[in-house]
């Protein structure tokens, strides 16, 4: 059977092992079923993956390709089997049931990440039945726990047992190298090569406790909410990287528009669906998450919390540190749950080249560019060790697909066509790297 034969089977096999992260052991399932069915695929084709549990359930799986020439530093490809939470109610089909429907396969993690799980699994698959031998050494990493910052999957690989990447320079992951149609006879693809920090928070306000009937000026909620509310409206500067720079020249130029420095939302708001991610890379983010006090509705407790979800730019984590601060007060106190930092490569180099030669083979009409991306991955982990990453998952979308809702979003999809063609990007890609 062929990767492109192969490759839907494979993207629903993994959707329908339920591999919910919610951040707390005591309600996360199913990563380590993913892990042994990948293992077992692996080892159906002569491979001898390794499967490492962080703690029980928390597994991740490693394999390494032997190249053909091994003097050549090695390609890492990764991939999290985990996704976050999903609410069947709201979908149109079961988040778990992996349903091939209107040309699509639906599920959680459809997009976000077993798409590119199962693409790299059915090539490997396709080249270890051939024969076919890569050009250098390839390791693969499926790995748990990236939806909750990679602290049981990646981090902890790194951290254990980094020679599993011995000789590994450069690697390639999730969410990029996904096609954005301008016209009939021009689509861009945006390749990752930079991602935001992570800095997510909890932010605690403490005031005098007392009865809900009195008087109170020293009240923990009302400090908390003040603050949280000029966090939440505050617009932070916008801070021109040299990736975006780089992404809104091309971008100017793809759509015939002029760059006003001054508007840049304007420029950005061309995008349609993706304005929303790409805007986020203009300027660090905050944004309140969540918010817990008292336990009785006549008692002023002493404590309020709230969770914030803040994302900071490359070289901006001392500034955005800052930033919080002054925006907050002195009446709140700040605390990080994650803190990780913020990446930025150049789009150049052989892998870059390799990149564009593939996608431009499969589509003659393909502009490849680079881009930030306004989450995180697990590169940052795999960063400690000198391992240079992009976001290279290619697929060819539909024009009217909102592909960035999909992403933690309600039926999420990836279509058939684009994962057929994303296994031929990769073939190319991997054969010329």
């Amino acid at each position: 059977m062929t990767a492109e034969d192969e490759v839907v089977q494979l993207a629903s096999d993994l959707i329908r092992i339920d591999t919910t992260n919610t951040g707390d052991p005591a309600t996360g399932k199913g990563e380590r079923a993913a892990a042994e069915y990948v293992a077992a695929k692996l080892d159906e084709v002569g491979l001898t993956p390794t499967l490492l549990e962080s703690e029980p359930g928390r597994a991740n799986v490693i394999t390494r390709i032997e190249g053909a020439d091994r003097s050549r530093p090695g390609l890492l490809i990764h991939g999290h089997l985990d996704v976050v939470p999903a609410e069947p109610a709201e979908w149109t089909v079961h988040p778990f049931s992996g349903e091939v429907k209107d040309g699509y396969v639906w599920g959680r993690g459809a997009v976000d990440m077993k798409d590119m799980d199962a693409m790299t699994l059915a090539l490997i698959r396709e080249w270890m039945q051939t024969g076919q031998k890569p050009p250098r050494d390839i390791v693969l990493a499926f790995v748990a726990d990236e939806e909750h910052g990679g602290r049981k999957g990646a981090r902890w690989l790194v951290d254990n047992h980094p020679d599993l990447f011995e000789g590994c320079s450069e690697a390639i992951s999730e969410v990029g190298g996904f096609s954005l149609t301008v016209r009939d006879d021009l689509r861009l693809y945006l390749i990752q090569t930079a991602e935001k920090g992570l800095g997510w928070m909890k932010l605690v306000a403490k005031g005098r406790p007392g009865h809900g009937s009195m008087v109170h000026r020293d009240n923990a909620v009302t400090a908390l909410c003040e603050a949280v509310a000029r966090l939440g409206k505050y617009e932070f500067p916008i801070v021109m990287t040299k990736t975006l720079r780089e992404f809104l020249d091309a971008i100017a130029e793809a759509f015939d528009v002029e760059l006003d420095p001054d508007d840049l939302d304007a420029t950005i708001a061309k995008l349609g669906s993706l304005a929303a991610i790409v805007g986020a890379t203009l300027r660090n983010t905050a944004n309140p998450t969540g918010v817990t006090a008292g336990y009785k509705t006549n008692v002023i407790p002493s404590t309020a919390t709230a969770t914030v979800d803040g994302r900071f730019l490359p070289g901006q984590e001392e500034e955005f540190e800052r930033q919080l601060d002054e925006i907050l007060g002195p009446d709140v106190e700040r605390e990080w749950i994650v803190n990780d930092q913020a990446l930025e490569t150049s789009f150049d180099g052989p892998l870059v080249e390799a990149m564009v030669a593939a996608l431009r083979d499969e589509d003659e009409f393909a502009r490849p560019i680079p881009y930030m991306m306004s989450g995180g991955t697990d590169a940052k982990s795999f960063d400690r060790l000198g391992i240079r990453g992009f976001g290279f998952s290619p697929l060819l979308l539909p024009p009217d697909l909102d592909f960035a809702a999909l992403f933690h979003g309600i039926d999420e999809r990836v279509p058939v066509d684009g994962l057929k063609f994303g296994v031929r990007v990769l073939d190319r890609f991997l054969r010329g790297c």
